[in-house]
């Protein structure tokens, strides 16, 4: 077992918090102080894919800024609903590997679990932000046939927390779930893809601690951090708590456009990361998800700023270049090198 943090409950709840986020796009930009002229196509936009944003994710965008990169990720606009050639409802093609209610297996040796269909904030880039999370929303019974698909093959050495994101559920459900799993012999290793820390860090507790970390399988976290400005003293206060706790912590971003899509913005998010003891591990492209087009990035700028990248940092701080293509059985990187020259903002 490994030993935990017994660092104090925050005197606010990370329930609270998730319960009390901003899904009124009026009150976002009220907040901000932005301008009412950019309600009508939020408004538009929020009815066909809902607005979230917690309040400590707020905290740290820049006020009257309708351009802050932070904003950029969760602000709903006009664009979002220009239909665009080759953008689907489902660009991963997870509803083939749906294998089950609750089970996404499409990679040999792992598969995921959709442990919760909520989110503490929804990113408008999300590929899954047309997933049929109600079909995929367990009964008791429903997961002890996912266990029983786990234990029935040998070949799956990992299994992957995901939804929605799995730090949404309760601690209960995450020791329980934890708990089965480990008791499936070939299962080597447990990994958590979230949101949650970045965006509500109050939600990483002793118990949410014990619940994932208490058994014998050692536990790898996926975190998903697009800017350095989203790591603030709270943020690195509970990556502390979980590197405390044993947990290995890596980063996935997303490049996207008018987010983080400058080497300057690139290279202060690796620094950063690696400050907090996390290891940049991929930079997906964008997925072709309807909605999502004004955030792409060519594969030749892409491709130009990795390159650079591996000029400035050392190599475990440049993240892989990767895009994820529906059918195939595994992440396909792009082929980065140190003789990229496409020119690459800086700013």
């Amino acid at each position: 077992m490994i030993h935990v943090s017994s660092a104090p409950v925050e005197s606010v709840s990370w329930q609270s918090l998730l319960a009390g986020s901003i899904t009124e796009p009026a009150e976002l930009l009220r907040r901000l102080g932005l301008s009412q002229e950019l309600l009508p196509a939020a408004l538009a936009a929020a009815r066909d894919f809902a607005l979230r944003v917690p309040e400590p994710y707020l905290a740290r965008m820049r006020r009257g800024d309708p351009d802050d990169p932070l904003l950029r990720q969760v602000l709903p606009i006009g664009e979002e609903l220009v239909e665009q050639p080759g953008y689907v409802l489902d660009p991963l093609g997870e509803q083939h590997a749906n294998a089950r209610p609750g089970i996404i297996h499409k990679y040999h040796g792992r598969l995921l679990l959709v442990v919760s269909a909520g989110c503490a904030v929804n990113c408008r880039y999300c590929f899954r932000r047309h997933f049929p999370y109600a079909e995929n929303a367990l009964s008791t019974s429903e997961w002890q046939d996912a266990l029983d698909y786990i234990r029935n093959d040998q070949s799956i050495a990992e299994v992957i927390y995901s939804g929605g994101d799995p730090l949404a559920a309760n601690d209960r459900r995450l020791a329980w779930l934890t708990r089965e799993i480990a008791s499936i012999g070939h299962v080597r290793r447990l990994r958590v893809h979230t949101r949650l820390p970045i965006v509500i860090p109050q939600r990483v507790t002793p118990d949410m601690l014990e619940a994932l970390c208490g058994t014998r399988l050692p536990v790898t976290m996926v975190l998903h951090c697009n800017h350095a400005n989203e790591l603030d003293g709270e943020v690195a206060e509970a990556v502390h708590r979980l590197r405390r706790a044993g947990v290995t912590l890596l980063n996935q971003a997303v490049l996207l456009r008018g987010v983080n899509d400058t080497l300057t913005e690139q290279i202060a998010l690796s620094e950063s990361l690696g400050d907090h003891g996390i290891l940049p591990y991929y930079l997906h492209v964008l997925d072709q998800v309807r909605g999502a087009r004004h955030f792409h990035v060519p594969d030749d700028q892409a491709i130009a700023l990795v390159g650079r990248m591996m000029t400035r940092l050392p190599g475990f701080l440049v993240p892989r270049l990767v895009r994820e293509v529906a059918g195939e059985s595994g992440k396909v990187p792009l082929p980065v090198s140190l003789l990229a020259d496409q020119p690459v903002s800086l700013d």
